[in-house]
């Protein structure tokens, strides 16, 4: 057993310890309540983009909500055993911590490897959105006119890929393409004439390095909060420190 001059010296550490980790634990709490939010908002907003780049992309939502509700329910259990100074309760946070920080390392891995198939799903999709369009308020229509409007594009690689369509066949081009507003027509001086595939790739590969980067620092982050919780479990155990 500890002497108590040895635990009298140590209690400042393991109290700065607390302090830290208890700060720590409350902004690891906060990142889980933006994911949550960040996901509600994509279920409810974002949805048709995430259904032309993926067919299972629509469950990108309920993965970050997911995601949240875990680092929420986590945090929660981090600031209570770092205020019990329970030594075998630290302990089981850092292996969460660690379990959370190899699964972003590993979806960060992954992301890597099959980016080419994620731009040749998306132009996929988008041309088969393409085909299918009929300006009905169908959901895969509504994102091909959302992406044209935001980006002044018209088509997959140019606007002659709508002559392919039944809609063209029929009306022409959709509203969508026109440079300003108009009604559907076949007068090509007056439709976008750059494609919409090149556009969205450059625009989600120049946000790629941000991406990176936000990656890099929360799984710094969450190393940090391992590092604190198995330094405070550990002072606890060796110096058999008790509260009063």
């Amino acid at each position: 057993m500890a002497s108590p001059s040895r635990r009298l010296q140590t209690k400042p550490v393991i109290t700065c310890l607390k302090s830290v980790l208890l700060i720590y634990t409350f902004i690891f709490w906060i990142t889980g309540v933006i994911l949550l939010a960040v996901g509600i908002w994509g279920k409810v907003s974002l949805e048709n983009y995430f259904s032309l780049l993926n067919e299972k992309a629509t469950n990108v939502p309920f993965v970050l909500v997911g995601t949240g509700t875990v680092i929420i329910l986590l945090g929660t259990f981090g600031c209570f055993a770092t205020c019990r100074a329970s030594a075998w309760m630290l302990k089981l946070y850092a292996m969460f911590l660690t379990l959370i920080f190899l699964v972003e390392l590993v979806a960060a891995i992954v992301g890597f490897v099959f980016r080419h198939e994620i731009k040749s799903s998306f132009k996929n999709n988008y041309e088969k959105a393409l085909k299918q369009y009929n300006a009905t308020g169908d959901y895969r229509s509504d994102a091909v006119d959302k992406i044209q409007n935001t980006l002044h594009c018209c088509g997959v690689t140019d606007f002659r890929d709508w002559k392919d369509t039944n809609y063209y066949s029929e009306k022409g081009f959709p509203k969508s393409c026109c440079k300003l507003d108009c009604s559907p027509q076949r007068d090509e001086d007056k439709v976008n004439n750059e494609g919409c595939f090149i556009k969205v790739m450059i625009i989600i590969e120049s946000e790629m390095g941000v991406v990176a980067g936000i990656s890099f620092g929360v799984a710094c982050f969450q190393l940090i909060g391992i590092f604190l919780a198995y330094c405070l479990s550990r002072a606890i155990t060796n110096n058999q420190y008790e509260i009063v």
